[in-house]
């Protein structure tokens, strides 16, 4: 945790000017609320150095064995996908990055090489665990479409969630604990320095990611947070527990499609805008507000996630 922090804190400062120097800034949508006008231009992209901060605490500290390697590729390669959608909106200068299938389609690639590996490799049974009924329902086949449903759900929740400065990296770094907790509960030791990791480097960059901050994560980051995310809830076969830890990034996500569907069948709108952090915001909520009182029920979720374990 120590050493992901650490390489987060001092790659920071160098990284911020560069990204400055590339003009490598955030370009905010119209239609967004008005006081984030006055962050466009703060640099994005630091994913870069959030994720290689993770990356090279768990190398130093871990084994290096399947079950790391394989948590370590699902995060690596929703780093890339992200870093390429980031790159083309803001390099490239088209504002909607990768296209959605194409995205889509990187995550099935991942996906697919995380079963074949998960169950092949490490010999993880495709089975559901049901923590209130204390058993296990063998899924079969099925179980290959849950693990596509986690990746590709848990890696765009993060993504939608990152919104506010500090959101998602604050309640990553929550969720990340419970899932250390986890880890170290049901005896994936290994995974747990990995989820430790992730905790180091998010809080590490809260420094420069809180309000008002000085740099975003980008889809180079929310992504892989994304991603790793759901690497560790699959390789522990905690899958429910994702759910109830990660509850606010469910929320995010739900209030996105709830959102779509609403429209698009009645022509009318649940929210006032979604994600649903800026339909606090737009009901008169600081944006300071809306973080603190989301990392409050991430804390909680975690409480009771662990519980339930």
């Amino acid at each position: 945790m120590a050493i992901a922090a650490g390489i987060v804190l001092i790659l920071g400062p160098f990284f911020i000017p560069l990204l400055h120097k590339l003009k490598f800034g955030q370009s905010i949508r119209e239609e967004g609320p008005a006081s984030h006008q006055k962050k466009s231009g703060t640099p994005t992209m630091g994913g870069i150095f959030l994720i290689a901060a993770i990356l090279i605490a768990t190398v130093i500290k871990a084994p290096i064995c399947t079950e790391i390697i394989l948590a370590l590729f699902i995060m690596v390669g929703h780093w890339i996908l992200g870093f390429l959608d980031d790159y083309i909106k803001v390099v490239k200068k088209r504002n909607l990055g990768l296209k959605a299938r194409q995205k889509l389609l990187g995550q099935i690639i991942i996906a697919i090489i995380t079963m074949t590996i998960a169950t092949e490799m490490l010999d993880i049974r495709t089975t559901l665990w049901l923590p209130f009924a204390e058993s296990e329902v063998n899924l079969g086949v099925l179980y290959y479409a849950l693990v596509l449903f986690v990746i590709v759900g848990a890696s765009n929740a993060v993504n939608l969630t990152d919104g506010l400065d500090g959101l998602a990296s604050g309640n990553m770094a929550i969720a990340a604990s419970c899932y250390t907790v986890v880890c170290l509960l049901t005896g994936h030791n290994d995974l747990a320095i990995f989820c430790a990791a992730i905790v180091g480097a998010c809080v590490g960059f809260l420094r420069f990611n809180f309000h008002p901050a000085k740099i975003f994560m980008g889809d180079t980051g929310s992504l892989a947070l994304g991603g790793a995310f759901a690497a560790v809830g699959i390789l522990t076969h905690t899958e429910i527990l994702l759910v109830v830890i990660g509850f606010i990034f469910v929320c995010e996500a739900l209030s996105v499609i709830i959102q779509v569907i609403s429209f698009q069948t009645t022509g009318k709108r649940v929210f006032k805008m979604s994600p649903i952090h800026h339909h606090f915001e737009l009901s008169g909520w600081k944006e300071t507000k809306v973080v603190f009182v989301f990392w409050a029920v991430g804390l909680i979720c975690g409480v009771i996630g662990l519980s339930i374990l």
